[in-house]
Protein backbone atom coordinates (compact mmCIF):
# COMPACT_ATOMS: atom_id res chain seq x y z
CA UNK A 1 0.00 0.00 0.00
CA UNK A 2 2.69 2.09 1.06
CA UNK A 3 4.35 1.33 -2.54
CA UNK A 4 1.21 2.46 -4.86
CA UNK A 5 0.91 5.76 -2.37
CA UNK A 6 4.56 6.66 -2.97
CA UNK A 7 4.31 6.14 -6.99
CA UNK A 8 1.19 8.36 -7.07
CA UNK A 9 2.31 11.39 -5.33
CA UNK A 10 5.99 10.94 -7.35
CA UNK A 11 3.09 11.08 -10.38
CA UNK A 12 1.75 14.27 -9.67
CA UNK A 13 4.53 16.05 -9.43
CA UNK A 14 4.23 17.45 -13.18
CA UNK A 15 7.34 15.72 -14.84
CA UNK A 16 9.85 17.74 -11.89
CA UNK A 17 11.23 14.21 -11.73
CA UNK A 18 12.84 13.60 -15.24
CA UNK A 19 14.66 16.76 -14.17
CA UNK A 20 16.41 15.12 -11.12
CA UNK A 21 18.87 13.56 -10.87
CA UNK A 22 18.50 9.54 -10.42
CA UNK A 23 18.00 8.57 -7.19
CA UNK A 24 19.89 6.12 -4.80
CA UNK A 25 19.35 1.99 -5.60
CA UNK A 26 16.44 0.89 -3.84
CA UNK A 27 17.08 -1.34 -1.24
CA UNK A 28 21.05 0.22 -0.83
CA UNK A 29 21.95 2.68 2.20
CA UNK A 30 24.36 5.27 1.20
CA UNK A 31 27.49 5.29 3.11
CA UNK A 32 28.56 7.92 5.04
CA UNK A 33 32.17 9.46 4.70
CA UNK A 34 33.70 7.38 7.51
CA UNK A 35 32.22 3.69 5.34
CA UNK A 36 34.16 5.51 2.56
CA UNK A 37 37.61 5.59 3.78
CA UNK A 38 39.95 2.90 2.17
CA UNK A 39 40.50 1.57 5.29
CA UNK A 40 39.56 1.57 8.78
CA UNK A 41 41.17 2.84 11.64
CA UNK A 42 41.19 0.41 14.60
CA UNK A 43 44.61 -1.08 16.16
CA UNK A 44 46.62 0.70 14.39
CA UNK A 45 46.14 -1.86 11.22
CA UNK A 46 44.34 -1.16 8.16
CA UNK A 47 41.17 -3.05 7.69
CA UNK A 48 38.41 -3.40 5.19
CA UNK A 49 35.27 -1.25 5.47
CA UNK A 50 32.33 -3.24 6.12
CA UNK A 51 29.82 -3.51 3.55
CA UNK A 52 26.59 -1.38 3.58
CA UNK A 53 23.53 -2.82 5.16
CA UNK A 54 20.80 -3.88 2.98
CA UNK A 55 17.75 -1.67 4.22
CA UNK A 56 14.41 -2.74 4.73
CA UNK A 57 11.50 -2.38 2.61
CA UNK A 58 9.44 -0.10 5.27
CA UNK A 59 13.03 1.88 5.28
CA UNK A 60 13.00 1.90 1.57
CA UNK A 61 9.84 3.48 1.35
CA UNK A 62 10.24 5.89 4.41
CA UNK A 63 13.19 7.34 2.06
CA UNK A 64 11.17 7.39 -0.92
CA UNK A 65 8.53 9.01 0.37
CA UNK A 66 11.11 11.63 1.63
CA UNK A 67 12.75 12.69 -1.58
CA UNK A 68 8.82 12.37 -3.17
CA UNK A 69 7.90 15.29 -0.45
CA UNK A 70 11.16 17.12 -1.01
CA UNK A 71 10.32 17.44 -4.85
CA UNK A 72 6.97 18.28 -3.85
CA UNK A 73 7.49 20.96 -2.22
CA UNK A 74 10.23 22.21 -4.36
CA UNK A 75 7.48 22.23 -6.72
CA UNK A 76 4.96 24.32 -4.79
CA UNK A 77 7.76 27.05 -4.15
CA UNK A 78 8.63 27.24 -7.86
CA UNK A 79 4.93 27.63 -8.99
CA UNK A 80 4.68 29.93 -6.29
CA UNK A 81 7.58 32.22 -7.45
CA UNK A 82 6.17 31.86 -11.33
CA UNK A 83 3.04 33.32 -10.22
CA UNK A 84 4.13 35.95 -8.19
CA UNK A 85 6.29 37.45 -10.75
CA UNK A 86 2.77 37.30 -13.24
CA UNK A 87 0.98 39.36 -10.58
CA UNK A 88 3.94 41.88 -10.53
CA UNK A 89 3.90 42.07 -14.12
CA UNK A 90 0.32 42.43 -14.25
CA UNK A 91 1.05 45.70 -11.77
CA UNK A 92 3.56 47.28 -13.67
CA UNK A 93 1.19 47.35 -16.44
CA UNK A 94 -1.46 48.56 -14.93
CA UNK A 95 0.31 51.34 -13.77
CA UNK A 96 2.58 52.21 -16.72
CA UNK A 97 -1.08 52.02 -18.44
CA UNK A 98 -2.58 54.82 -15.72
CA UNK A 99 0.64 56.78 -15.91
CA UNK A 100 -0.15 57.07 -19.92
CA UNK A 101 -3.14 56.81 -20.87
CA UNK A 102 -4.92 55.55 -24.13
CA UNK A 103 -6.48 58.41 -26.32
CA UNK A 104 -10.36 57.83 -27.03
CA UNK A 105 -11.24 57.71 -30.41
CA UNK A 106 -12.74 61.00 -31.92
CA UNK A 107 -16.45 60.63 -31.59
CA UNK A 108 -18.59 63.03 -33.39
CA UNK A 109 -20.34 65.85 -31.38
CA UNK A 110 -24.50 65.20 -31.59
CA UNK A 111 -25.90 68.49 -32.54
CA UNK A 112 -28.90 68.95 -29.70
CA UNK A 113 -32.35 68.71 -31.68
CA UNK A 114 -33.31 72.15 -33.44
CA UNK A 115 -35.53 74.09 -31.14
CA UNK A 116 -39.34 74.82 -32.07
CA UNK A 117 -40.28 77.06 -28.91
CA UNK A 118 -40.51 80.32 -29.86
CA UNK A 119 -42.39 83.45 -28.53
CA UNK A 120 -43.57 87.48 -29.49
CA UNK A 121 -41.11 88.91 -27.03
CA UNK A 122 -37.85 88.29 -25.68
CA UNK A 123 -35.25 86.16 -26.27
CA UNK A 124 -37.23 83.69 -28.21
CA UNK A 125 -38.95 86.90 -30.15
CA UNK A 126 -39.12 87.79 -33.73
CA UNK A 127 -35.82 89.18 -33.64
CA UNK A 128 -34.38 85.56 -32.97
CA UNK A 129 -36.54 83.75 -34.87
CA UNK A 130 -33.76 82.83 -37.34
CA UNK A 131 -31.33 81.88 -35.03
CA UNK A 132 -33.54 79.41 -32.70
CA UNK A 133 -33.84 76.99 -35.69
CA UNK A 134 -31.60 76.58 -38.53
CA UNK A 135 -35.00 75.95 -40.99
CA UNK A 136 -36.08 79.44 -39.69
CA UNK A 137 -33.64 81.27 -41.55
CA UNK A 138 -35.93 83.19 -43.48
CA UNK A 139 -37.14 84.90 -40.63
CA UNK A 140 -33.88 86.39 -40.52
CA UNK A 141 -32.89 86.43 -44.08
CA UNK A 142 -35.61 86.67 -46.22
CA UNK A 143 -36.19 89.22 -48.92
CA UNK A 144 -40.21 88.80 -49.33
CA UNK A 145 -41.39 88.44 -45.61
CA UNK A 146 -44.52 89.56 -44.20
CA UNK A 147 -46.36 91.83 -42.71
CA UNK A 148 -45.61 94.91 -44.26
CA UNK A 149 -46.56 98.13 -44.02
CA UNK A 150 -48.97 98.61 -47.25
CA UNK A 151 -47.89 101.99 -48.72
CA UNK A 152 -47.98 103.37 -52.90
CA UNK A 153 -50.46 100.55 -53.70
CA UNK A 154 -50.55 100.61 -57.97
CA UNK A 155 -54.05 101.01 -58.34
CA UNK A 156 -55.81 99.11 -60.73
CA UNK A 157 -58.89 97.13 -61.74
CA UNK A 158 -58.64 93.35 -59.71
CA UNK A 159 -60.35 91.02 -60.53
CA UNK A 160 -63.02 90.03 -57.52
CA UNK A 161 -61.84 87.42 -55.53
CA UNK A 162 -64.91 84.53 -55.79
CA UNK A 163 -65.75 83.24 -52.07
CA UNK A 164 -67.70 80.09 -51.94
CA UNK A 165 -68.12 79.66 -48.22
CA UNK A 166 -70.47 78.12 -46.26
CA UNK A 167 -71.67 76.95 -42.24
CA UNK A 168 -68.79 73.92 -41.19
CA UNK A 169 -68.55 72.19 -38.34
CA UNK A 170 -65.44 73.54 -36.82
CA UNK A 171 -62.91 73.20 -33.37
CA UNK A 172 -61.19 76.03 -31.40
CA UNK A 173 -57.72 75.83 -30.16
CA UNK A 174 -55.79 77.21 -27.57
CA UNK A 175 -52.20 77.35 -29.37
CA UNK A 176 -50.35 79.08 -26.90
CA UNK A 177 -49.66 81.19 -29.59
CA UNK A 178 -53.16 82.68 -30.43
CA UNK A 179 -56.97 81.50 -30.98
CA UNK A 180 -57.23 79.31 -33.80
CA UNK A 181 -60.21 77.87 -35.59
CA UNK A 182 -59.90 74.88 -37.53
CA UNK A 183 -62.80 74.29 -40.14
CA UNK A 184 -64.43 71.46 -41.94
CA UNK A 185 -63.90 71.11 -45.71
CA UNK A 186 -65.28 72.65 -48.48
CA UNK A 187 -64.84 76.09 -47.76
CA UNK A 188 -63.09 78.31 -51.41
CA UNK A 189 -61.72 80.82 -52.61
CA UNK A 190 -60.60 81.80 -55.80
CA UNK A 191 -58.45 84.48 -56.88
CA UNK A 192 -55.99 84.32 -60.09
CA UNK A 193 -56.86 81.70 -61.76
CA UNK A 194 -56.40 79.26 -58.95
CA UNK A 195 -58.85 77.68 -56.07
CA UNK A 196 -57.46 77.67 -52.54
CA UNK A 197 -59.61 75.62 -50.15
CA UNK A 198 -59.42 77.61 -46.13
CA UNK A 199 -57.59 75.42 -43.38
CA UNK A 200 -57.97 77.55 -40.62
CA UNK A 201 -58.30 81.48 -39.07
CA UNK A 202 -56.59 82.53 -36.09
CA UNK A 203 -56.55 85.84 -34.11
CA UNK A 204 -53.48 89.39 -33.93
CA UNK A 205 -53.44 91.87 -31.42
CA UNK A 206 -52.81 93.88 -32.72
CA UNK A 207 -53.57 93.73 -36.30
CA UNK A 208 -49.72 92.59 -38.16
CA UNK A 209 -50.64 94.86 -41.42
CA UNK A 210 -50.45 98.44 -41.42
CA UNK A 211 -52.12 100.72 -43.96
CA UNK A 212 -50.65 103.83 -44.88
CA UNK A 213 -48.83 103.47 -41.61
CA UNK A 214 -52.35 103.10 -40.09
CA UNK A 215 -52.34 100.25 -36.85
CA UNK A 216 -55.45 98.07 -36.31
CA UNK A 217 -56.71 96.90 -32.95
CA UNK A 218 -56.75 93.56 -33.83
CA UNK A 219 -56.62 91.32 -37.22
CA UNK A 220 -57.97 87.88 -38.50
CA UNK A 221 -56.27 85.73 -40.82
CA UNK A 222 -57.69 82.83 -43.08
CA UNK A 223 -55.18 80.61 -44.50
CA UNK A 224 -55.71 79.12 -47.59
CA UNK A 225 -54.34 76.38 -49.61
CA UNK A 226 -54.91 74.92 -53.11
CA UNK A 227 -53.52 71.32 -54.36
CA UNK A 228 -50.15 72.45 -55.11
CA UNK A 229 -49.59 73.31 -51.74
CA UNK A 230 -49.64 77.33 -52.60
CA UNK A 231 -50.79 79.48 -49.86
CA UNK A 232 -53.20 82.24 -49.65
CA UNK A 233 -53.88 84.57 -46.31
CA UNK A 234 -57.03 86.91 -46.61
CA UNK A 235 -56.36 89.58 -44.06
CA UNK A 236 -59.24 91.03 -42.33
CA UNK A 237 -58.63 94.30 -39.81
CA UNK A 238 -60.74 95.22 -37.00
CA UNK A 239 -61.79 98.04 -35.22
CA UNK A 240 -63.88 99.25 -32.11
CA UNK A 241 -68.19 99.23 -33.00
CA UNK A 242 -70.80 96.75 -33.27
CA UNK A 243 -70.08 92.83 -32.01
CA UNK A 244 -68.86 91.02 -34.72
CA UNK A 245 -70.96 87.70 -34.61
CA UNK A 246 -68.71 85.38 -36.27
CA UNK A 247 -66.14 86.33 -33.49
CA UNK A 248 -68.30 85.92 -30.75
CA UNK A 249 -69.27 82.49 -32.32
CA UNK A 250 -65.44 81.58 -31.85
CA UNK A 251 -65.39 83.43 -28.08
CA UNK A 252 -68.56 81.18 -26.65
CA UNK A 253 -66.63 77.95 -27.81
CA UNK A 254 -63.07 78.89 -26.29
CA UNK A 255 -61.31 75.77 -24.51
CA UNK A 256 -60.53 76.54 -20.94
CA UNK A 257 -57.32 75.51 -20.79
CA UNK A 258 -54.43 76.25 -22.84
CA UNK A 259 -52.74 74.10 -25.93
CA UNK A 260 -56.22 72.78 -25.69
CA UNK A 261 -59.37 72.19 -28.16
CA UNK A 262 -62.81 72.24 -27.90
CA UNK A 263 -65.21 70.77 -30.87
CA UNK A 264 -69.41 72.34 -30.31
CA UNK A 265 -72.01 71.17 -31.74
CA UNK A 266 -72.81 74.40 -33.14
CA UNK A 267 -71.52 75.31 -36.48
CA UNK A 268 -69.23 78.63 -37.78
CA UNK A 269 -70.26 80.29 -40.59
CA UNK A 270 -66.93 82.09 -42.46
CA UNK A 271 -69.24 84.37 -44.55
CA UNK A 272 -70.03 86.44 -41.08
CA UNK A 273 -66.48 87.44 -41.40
CA UNK A 274 -66.65 89.16 -45.14
CA UNK A 275 -67.01 92.73 -45.34
CA UNK A 276 -69.35 94.84 -47.40
CA UNK A 277 -66.50 96.22 -49.76
CA UNK A 278 -64.38 93.60 -51.05
CA UNK A 279 -61.27 96.25 -52.36
CA UNK A 280 -58.22 94.70 -51.28
CA UNK A 281 -54.88 95.21 -51.88
CA UNK A 282 -52.49 92.27 -52.79
CA UNK A 283 -48.48 91.38 -53.16
CA UNK A 284 -46.64 88.37 -52.27
CA UNK A 285 -44.88 87.79 -48.67
CA UNK A 286 -44.60 84.81 -46.40
CA UNK A 287 -46.36 83.26 -43.25
CA UNK A 288 -45.69 85.27 -40.35
CA UNK A 289 -44.64 83.46 -38.15
CA UNK A 290 -41.88 80.47 -37.96
CA UNK A 291 -40.96 78.91 -40.11
CA UNK A 292 -41.55 82.16 -42.12
CA UNK A 293 -42.02 80.15 -45.62
CA UNK A 294 -42.14 82.66 -48.64
CA UNK A 295 -44.13 82.82 -51.61
CA UNK A 296 -47.53 83.45 -49.80
CA UNK A 297 -50.05 85.41 -51.82
CA UNK A 298 -51.80 88.08 -49.47
CA UNK A 299 -55.11 89.43 -49.83
CA UNK A 300 -55.50 91.89 -47.22
CA UNK A 301 -59.14 93.45 -47.56
CA UNK A 302 -59.19 97.62 -47.62
CA UNK A 303 -62.47 97.79 -45.78
CA UNK A 304 -61.81 96.92 -41.66
CA UNK A 305 -64.58 94.96 -39.82
CA UNK A 306 -66.00 96.06 -36.50
CA UNK A 307 -65.82 94.24 -33.15
CA UNK A 308 -67.26 95.35 -29.59
CA UNK A 309 -64.79 96.70 -27.13
CA UNK A 310 -65.67 93.36 -24.82
CA UNK A 311 -64.92 90.99 -27.83
CA UNK A 312 -61.23 93.09 -28.07
CA UNK A 313 -61.25 92.42 -24.74
CA UNK A 314 -61.64 89.23 -24.25
CA UNK A 315 -58.38 88.55 -26.65
CA UNK A 316 -56.15 90.93 -24.86
CA UNK A 317 -56.28 89.61 -21.86
CA UNK A 318 -55.72 85.95 -23.38
CA UNK A 319 -53.26 87.78 -25.92
CA UNK A 320 -51.83 91.08 -25.01
CA UNK A 321 -49.46 90.90 -27.78
CA UNK A 322 -49.28 88.40 -30.39
CA UNK A 323 -48.03 90.53 -33.59
CA UNK A 324 -44.80 90.57 -36.10
CA UNK A 325 -43.27 93.60 -36.09
CA UNK A 326 -43.87 94.77 -39.84
CA UNK A 327 -40.68 93.59 -42.78
CA UNK A 328 -39.23 95.96 -45.37
CA UNK A 329 -41.08 96.15 -48.06
CA UNK A 330 -38.15 95.86 -50.33
CA UNK A 331 -39.55 97.37 -53.68
CA UNK A 332 -42.02 94.72 -53.99
CA UNK A 333 -45.45 95.43 -56.05
CA UNK A 334 -48.15 95.81 -54.00
CA UNK A 335 -51.63 96.34 -55.69
CA UNK A 336 -54.78 97.78 -54.92
CA UNK A 337 -58.43 98.02 -55.90
CA UNK A 338 -59.23 101.05 -57.51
Amino acid sequence: MRKLFAFTLFCLVMGTAAAEPPAAIAGVRPSSPARDDAMAVGDGKAKPAKPARKLTEREQEEEAEAALSARIAERLAQMKANQAARYAAAAKARKEAKAKPVPAAFVPATPPPASTFWTYEGEFGPANWGKINAAWNKCSAGTRQSPIDIRDGIKVDLEQIAFDYRPSGFSVTDNGHTVQVQLGTGNFLTVGGRTYELQQLHFHRPAEERVNGKTYEMGIHLVHKDIEGHVAILALMLQRGKPQPAVQTVWNNLPLEKKDTFTPSVVFDPNDLLPQRRDYYTYMGSMTEPPCSEGVLWLVMKEPLQASPEQMALFSRLYPLNARPVQAAGGRMIKESQ
